[in-house]
């Protein structure tokens, strides 16, 4: 009977909704294998990073294991609704990527002043760029609680409800990421030689 359902998208897509929806692990874990390797696909495309894109894919499938039962086959098939929700999740965390590096170039831009010009180069620039590899440098799981922290201007507990994790691993992904950018930025932070 499993293999049936598999065999029939358009029918068995609908039904593991249904089972989803009533909080069945298996038919979880049969809708992720079935749609895993396309929804990774589309998300590493608009996202272009491995890492994030399977970040997005995890969000989607925690959501679907949360709203199945919200799902109307009148507004599209799984596939459709499913695919669009990695879509829009890798654009959102694309648009957040570009924001903090917005962000990040215009702190640079607005740091105090004390910049040493006389080497011939902008020490602005320089800064700029080091913070943009520092954030980038982050693990994918601080640099999301970051973005979202200082970004989206969310609360840790916001944060940790929006990724389905526990506040305590929010918590630490923000303090060991900001302890990161702090070594890794110390003219930034006050603390240089």
């Amino acid at each position: 009977m499993e293999d049936a359902v598999l065999n029939d998208p358009k029918s068995s897509d609908q039904a593991l909704l249904v089972k989803v929806a009533g909080k069945d692990s298996q038919a979880l874990a049969d809708l992720y294998d079935r749609y895993a390797p396309p929804a990774l696909a589309l998300a590493g495309r608009i996202l272009g990073d491995r890492s994030e894109a399977e970040d997005v894919l995890q969000i989607v499938f925690t959501r679907v294991w949360q709203e199945a039962g919200r799902y109307d086959p009148a507004r599209g098939s799984p596939a459709a609704w499913l695919l669009s929700w990695v879509r829009n999740g890798a654009i959102d965390r694309l648009r957040r990527r570009e924001a903090l590096q917005r962000a990040t170039l215009h702190s640079v831009d607005h740091a105090p002043g004390g910049h040493d010009e006389s080497h011939g180069h902008d020490a602005s620039t320089e800064e700029r760029e080091r913070l943009a590899k520092a954030i980038a440098a982050l693990p994918a799981d601080q640099r999301q609680a970051i973005e979202l922290a200082y970004f989206e201007g969310l609360s840790q507990t916001q944060i940790a409800q929006r990724l389905g994790e526990p506040l305590g691993t929010i918590k630490t992904r923000v303090r060991l990421g900001m302890i990161k950018l702090r070594q890794a930025l110390p003219a930034l932070s006050g603390e240089a030689d």
